[in-house]
């Protein structure tokens, strides 16, 4: 299907990407959809013919557990609701730790990047498979960013993608910035990954903005797109002629004219790297060309889900729970990836709960990243915004009588029912004080 050019629709800029002309479709995180009604913004395009794509962030489909059948569930009534052709979701893993492990369940609320090894890529086809079957319409997924390698990998990430659509037929969401994010990361050739990666398998592709600090490049989707990443899209453009490109912005949103202005450039990009007229169907050996389903990937090998799950939890531990670095990962880096985890959580809270940076001020990022140290993410962002909030309660509050009162009250109010712990009965305790003065 041919996409076109377009856009991340975000509430933040709905406004603004109604107002584009030239835009032939949007793409919308599916996590921020109510799997029952649309936003009006989204309605309102989709009238005017505007193919609406969601674009799912929390299934995992990299890491060692089966895909969650709630979560697929989610995204399958949000493809129906949204009457899309194809709904696409990322090659990594985003949780760690549970059964599999027998250990504490540890989230990572950003993407990470799967070892590219022999029975990481089983564990993934066949959580591809189960999520294809669990979908109404086709599956696409992306390539990811990464601070840090695995040890040890047995395939380039153009092998390692072109195993994955060889045995399971998905396709493929390629982002550029990636793949210049992993250029200036860990080294690692765009040219040679988009040789070996099978580009006739391409649904569509990301193109986003980051920043360079001390010699590590931050996708950060909340700047201008560079120079680096539109050479990257032309690299591409010159091996085939992709069906649709989407400008990612998630972050420090421009003004709708330059957006626009972001979107020609694009246009421009593709239109001077001319290359193949239609895809480049069938040119790599042994490459499906889609005339005919896969078979369906064999189970994975016994032990292989055990050995990955041991494997991810160790390297997400490490991240967000400062245990001992895994044998061969660059420390450097790891304590690169810890950092931008923690940020990244402190931003997501501080959104997700605008009162606390509110309430707490100037000293709300500190807080938060002095709790994310020793207390790693289980159960989502809402439920890491109480767990914070309860920290600084238990553990002596707040000094402003105002602001602790508004703390506590906040806290109760979003706490919901529950067996009155020992957090629950400080609360109250400190409350019942409080109103005593």
């Amino acid at each position: 299907m041919k996409l076109g050019i377009g856009i991340g629709w975000r509430p933040e800029i709905a406004a603004e990407v109604e107002a584009l002309t030239g835009v032939d479709w949007v793409e919308v995180v599916a996590e921020n959809l109510c799997a029952d009604h649309l936003p009006d913004s989204l309605v309102r395009l989709r009238e005017r013919g505007v193919t609406v794509v969601p674009h799912g962030v929390s299934l995992g489909l990299g890491g060692a557990d089966r895909p969650d059948a709630e979560r697929l569930a989610g995204l399958a009534a949000r493809a129906e609701l949204l009457g899309t052709p194809l709904v696409t979701e990322h090659i990594a893993f985003v949780r760690a730790g549970g059964p599999l492990t027998a250990s504490p369940r540890l989230e990572a609320g950003h993407l990470l990047p799967v070892p590219r090894t022999w029975d990481a890529l089983e564990v993934l086809c066949e959580n591809v498979a189960i999520a294809q079957d669990a979908l109404p319409v086709p599956l696409a997924l992306e390539n990811i960013a990464a601070l840090v390698s695995w040890p040890d990998e047995e395939l380039t990430e153009g092998q390692f993608l072109a195993e994955l659509v060889e045995r399971t037929g998905v396709r493929l969401l390629i982002d550029v910035a990636n793949l210049h994010t992993n250029h200036v990361n860990l080294g690692q050739d765009p040219a040679k990954a988009l040789d070996e990666l099978p580009v006739e398998a391409i649904a569509y592709v990301h193109v986003a903005g980051g920043v360079e600090k001390n010699g590590v490049w931050h996708d950060t989707h909340a700047h201008p797109v560079t120079a680096p990443v539109l050479d990257v899209l032309a690299e591409l453009r010159s091996r085939v002629d992709p069906p649709g490109v989407l400008l990612e912005r998630d972050d420090a949103f421009p003004p709708g004219p330059e957006l626009a202005a972001e979107l020609e450039t694009i246009r421009g990009t593709l239109r001077a790297a001319g290359g193949p007229s239609g895809a480049r169907t069938g040119a790599r050996t042994g490459t499906r060309t889609g005339m005919t389903a896969p078979p369906a990937p064999a189970p994975a090998r016994p032990g292989a889900r055990d050995r990955t799950a041991v494997a991810q939890t160790a390297l997400l531990s490490a991240l967000v729970a400062g245990t001992p670095a895994p044998e061969g990962f660059d420390h450097r880096r790891l304590r690169v990836q810890s950092r931008a985890l923690a940020a990244k959580r402190a931003d997501v809270v501080a959104k997700v709960a605008p009162e606390l940076p509110e309430i707490l001020g100037d000293g709300y990022r500190a807080a938060f990243l002095d709790y994310a140290r020793t207390r790693p993410m289980s159960d989502g962002y809402r439920r890491d915004a109480l767990d914070f909030v309860e920290r600084i309660l238990v553990h002596g509050g707040l000094p402003d009588p105002v602001a602790q009162r508004r703390l506590t009250h906040w806290w109760e109010d979003r706490s919901g029912p529950r067996p009155p712990s020992r957090t629950t009965r400080i609360v109250r305790a400190a409350r019942a004080a409080l109103a005593g003065k």
